[in-house]
């Protein structure tokens, strides 16, 4: 399959997808922080969007949209960056791919757009983790808890200001990389 890993600049799940054979590219404007710069498209992926894909799965920048900022949405709603991020979110919904998965935080989508299909835990897929990501699918199905652990802590939210912290909190997990490469790729159609 031919797969864009959107706004993915870790290649978490690119890596994942190649794993199995699939030719997978991560895109975003930052360089790629997965070791892979062969596979990594820097660049708007907008534009890439154009190209005809098997799968595309969108991480979305959540900064605008996720109820962990919701004390400086006034300030973003006046300003146009909510809503930049809003139409952004949409240009995935309204890609021209029959199998799609948008992945955000709890946070304005939900009312925006609608209910995301599926709320997952990293502590599903192996990670003492609490961190609920939505899924919104098309032509795919929800994903399977694959390794349910105990030590369910919210950690990652806890880490302290630095310049890369955004960029921390948004890593996808490996457990969650490996399901959606695993699950998404090897399932009879709907």
């Amino acid at each position: 399959m031919r797969i864009l890993l959107a706004c993915e600049e870790s290649q978490a799940v690119t890596n994942e997808m190649r794993k199995l054979g699939h030719e997978a590219f991560s895109c975003d404007l930052l360089p790629c922080s997965g070791g892979h710069p062969e596979w990594h498209l820097q660049q708007d992926v907008i534009e890439v969007l154009k190209q005809e894909w098997d799968m595309i799965i969108a991480f979305p920048p959540c900064t605008d949209l996720a109820v962990s900022g919701a004390r400086w949405f006034p300030e973003k709603i006046k300003d146009g960056r909510q809503q930049k991020s809003i139409d952004f979110f949409m240009q995935f919904v309204n890609a021209d791919c029959d199998k799609i998965a948008i992945e955000n935080p709890i946070g304005i989508m939900s009312t925006k757009y609608r209910k995301p299909d599926q709320i997952i835990q990293p502590w599903q897929f192996g990670h003492g983790e609490t961190k609920s990501t939505c899924l919104w699918l098309k032509g795919l199905p929800k994903l399977e808890p694959t390794n349910i652990v105990e030590g369910r802590e919210g950690k990652i939210w806890k880490l302290p200001p630095t310049e890369d912290r955004g960029k921390l909190r948004s890593k996808t997990f490996p457990g969650i990389a490996k399901a959606m490469a695993n699950q998404w790729t090897n399932f009879k159609n709907l």
